[in-house]
């Protein structure tokens, strides 16, 4: 074992806890056994909170399960190993005319990760999350015993470990069912709205005709002008060479950690002005590159870092459509008014496909998802506050941003979330896991 303490993406919270290897899928998985500790699968430290930590014991990296095992390009099924990154699958994918069937904002997750967190993306009105693509896999557990799940077979494994934040066991490989596209490109458009109510209509108009959607709001903003932003939407773009490029990004990076944060009141208010204000082009729609459009953080490495010594913490909630309007100017005001926040705030609808795993996040209505720069008691409050604002709506808050819910919060968020327990590995546990289920949720008194 190795005393290395891997970070999550947020930098915070920071653990102790040991670290060992595991590079084969035919092999035992590598546990000391009657030493009292947990384990946790560990992919490439792009979770934002302590869904990837595991304090005081011991995290199995998985990296090294790193192959891709066998392609039939006729119905575009990938069987790979469970640490490959989205970002292998596409180098190796799209050359060949196919695309991820869904991809979060950022193409440096493994595949274990991407099937733990059912992550979603710019295209869930449409095409659901991750685990919805994932017609197989191979769950791992301390015992040995080995089960191939899918929805005929083992399907309740199969349901808990999609979004079971890898405490089922381990994931050592999985199929999915990738998209054909005819280029690497996107016909994207951009627009200008003023407020929700444009951004609601946008939406509305936008899901019918568009395959991916996505909406960048000024966070700052107030009055008339709260949740005002850009919105992207975008269709895979035809092309009679077929082009088939993928561009690799991050060449350029952020070198070091400042001693304070960069992103503050003064830095956000000078970009998010500029940034709303900008020039749209002229002809639209405008063909890009799938690298920038789905990935526009990924150009920048370790850009978590301009969030200083103390980290970030990210927010993202759901609320559900009946009370969505409403509730996102209650919790877009606050944000406003506390004057802090980060440049890239993204505001999306999610569709009724339904998720596939028992506690997965996505669910039908809008969502918001933001950084905040940890500046203490001040940070934690304002995000208690948005956990009332969500929690009295019918919402949720995403497990695998989050790193300060109260265990009160996540079960009323996640009303099932003991179903879970069943299926548990008992050598498995988070941190996450331990702050969220440590006590019953009280109801709160009226």
């Amino acid at each position: 074992m190795t005393p290395r303490s891997p970070e999550s993406w947020g930098r915070f919270p920071r653990h102790s806890q040991e670290t060992v290897r595991y590079s084969w899928r035919s092999s035992e998985l590598p546990l000391s056994r009657g030493d009292g500790r947990t384990y946790l699968p560990f992919g490439n430290g792009r979770s934002y909170g302590d869904v990837c930590l595991n304090e005081g014991g011991v995290l199995i990296e998985c990296r090294g399960l790193n192959r891709l095992i066998r392609f039939d390009p006729q119905t575009g099924t990938l069987r790979c190993e469970a640490g490959v990154l989205l970002s292998e699958i596409l180098e190796f994918a799209l050359q060949r005319g196919w695309f991820l069937p869904v991809t979060p904002g950022t193409q440096f997750v493994t595949v274990g990760g991407a099937i733990a967190n059912d992550v979603h993306g710019k295209n869930h009105h449409r095409a659901g999350t991750f685990g919805y693509h994932v017609p197989r896999f191979e769950l791992l557990r301390s015992d040995g015993t080995r089960l191939v799940c899918s929805p005929e077979e083992n399907s309740e494994w199969y349901r808990a470990t999609i979004g079971g934040l890898g405490l089922t066991g381990m994931i050592t490989w999985a199929e999915i069912k990738l998209k054909s596209v005819s280029s690497s490109f996107i016909d994207q458009e951009v627009i200008r709205f003023g407020g929700l109510r444009e951004f609601f209509a946008l939406a509305d108009e936008s899901d019918e005709s568009h395959e991916y959607t996505v909406a960048w709001v000024d966070c700052l903003a107030k009055g008339s002008a709260l949740g005002r932003g850009l919105f992207f939407r975008g269709n895979h773009a035809s092309s009679e060479e077929g082009r088939f490029e993928y561009g690799k990004t991050g060449r350029i990076g952020v070198p070091l950690t400042p001693p304070f944060s960069l992103v503050n009141r003064l830095s956000l208010r000078v970009f998010n002005s500029l940034y709303y204000r900008k020039p749209l082009p002229r002809r639209s729609p405008k063909r890009v590159p799938v690298g920038p459009f789905f990935y526009p953080l990924d150009a920048i490495r370790r850009w978590n870092r301009i969030y200083g010594p103390r980290g970030f913490l990210q927010y993202q909630c759901v609320l559900p459509p009946d009370v969505s309007e409403a509730a996102m100017e209650g919790i877009l005001g606050q944000i406003a008014r506390s004057g802090t926040g980060s440049f890239l705030a993204v505001l999306k609808r999610f569709g009724d496909v339904p998720s596939p795993g028992l506690l997965s996040f996505p669910r039908p209505g809008i969502t918001l998802a933001l950084d905040f720069p940890h500046g203490g008691g001040s940070t934690l409050d304002l995000l208690d506050s948005l956990d009332e604002i969500t929690e009295t709506s019918g919402g949720a808050v995403n497990p695998s941003k989050d790193a300060r819910m109260s265990a009160g919060s996540f079960q009323s968020f996640f009303p099932r979330w003991a179903e879970l327990k069943p299926f548990m590995d008992p050598a498995f546990s988070s941190s996450f896991w331990r702050r969220v289920t440590s006590t019953q949720h009280q109801p709160k008194t009226p």
